[in-house]
């Protein structure tokens, strides 16, 4: 069996999903093959070859969105038992559609675990806000699996260099014709959010935007964290979406997780619930986000955080 990792570029390095997933890949001893969608750079590859990847194909598509094209390449390169391995970044979930019908198999998606060692490949997920987990057993193959970020570490462990083979743009017509004109990079500061070791998340309990967002953002600029959200924050246009952590924004899973003036709904847990250290400052006893918490802080929010900023400005 062959596990193929799909992989897009993005700004001239692999995505964090494809070499988290190369590196699950390569704990199971076969071989792994990346399927890689961009220009390509030498950057990408040998990140991709210190993840487990032995052999990459490229394909470039230009100014087109890649997803049809892909899905027709990448469906003549698997084979009849292979595993397909894609993140949940756009691109991934859309090209694991595509392939699915020209294959004619299931994807099981938003997998947090993933093992071929039986005679079926099982995959575990999460089901209502990551309070229970079900084993699914793909009775066919090849199999297609989409897993959840920060499901595995992205670990190197080896120094070998990836062959690598350009693979010619299919002709998939009138599902290849979309071109992008232009593209825009949303601005941030401080770390990403997604990598992260220390984050800082409002919730609606921060009571609004600026001065009373304000806190939020210096207590992560003292730490050297990044700033995180609730989707209700983003909904009400207090932050930008980039900061929304759940489970229809981003996950992460630092060292630190300070949760400020967040209830803790599910899906918001989802999100958040496998950080390294949990705090969370909420007025109400009784808040689900205290039944995740390493540490609770009881008190109004907009009195604890201005004397932790006060003592950590002291120090």
């Amino acid at each position: 069996m062959t596990t193929w990792v799909f992989c897009e570029e993005h700004s001239g390095n692999a995505s964090a999903a494809s070499l988290e997933l190369a590196t699950k890949a390569r704990s199971w001893g076969g071989e792994v093959k990346a399927f890689y969608v961009g220009p390509g750079s030498d950057t990408a590859y040998q990140a991709l070859g210190a993840h487990g990847v032995s052999q990459i194909h490229r394909l470039d598509a230009g100014d087109r969105l890649p997803s049809a094209s892909a899905a027709a390449a990448l469906a003549e390169l698997v084979g009849a038992d292979d595993l397909v391995l894609f993140g949940m970044d756009k691109t991934d979930r859309d090209v694991a559609g595509r392939l699915s019908a020209r294959l004619g198999c299931t994807v099981l998606s938003n997998a947090v675990d993933v093992d071929p060692s039986g005679d079926q490949v099982t995959v575990t997920n999460e089901i209502l806000g990551g309070t229970m987990r079900v084993v699914t057993a793909a009775t066919s193959r090849p199999v297609l699996v989409v897993a959840r970020p920060k499901a595995f570490p992205a670990e190197p462990g080896n120094a070998a260099s990836p062959d690598v083979i350009a693979v010619e743009a299919p002709d998939v017509g009138h599902a290849g014709a979309a071109v992008v004109l232009e593209q825009h990079v949303e601005e941030s500061e401080g770390p990403d959010l997604g990598a992260a070791a220390i984050v800082v998340s409002g919730g609606r309990g921060m009571g609004g935007a600026d001065e009373k967002w304000e806190p939020v953002v210096k207590l992560a600029s003292l730490l050297g964290g990044a700033v995180g959200a609730t989707r209700a924050v983003v909904d009400a246009g207090w932050v930008p979406y980039a900061l929304q952590v759940g489970q229809t924004g981003k996950t992460v899973k630092p060292s630190v997780y300070i949760a400020c003036g967040i209830s803790g709904a599910m899906q918001h847990v989802v999100g958040m619930k496998d950080s390294g250290t949990i705090i969370a400052i909420n007025k109400d006893p009784e808040a689900p986000i205290f039944s995740v918490a390493d540490l609770g802080v009881v008190g109004d929010v907009h009195k604890v955080l201005p004397a932790l900023i006060e003592a950590l400005e002291g120090r």
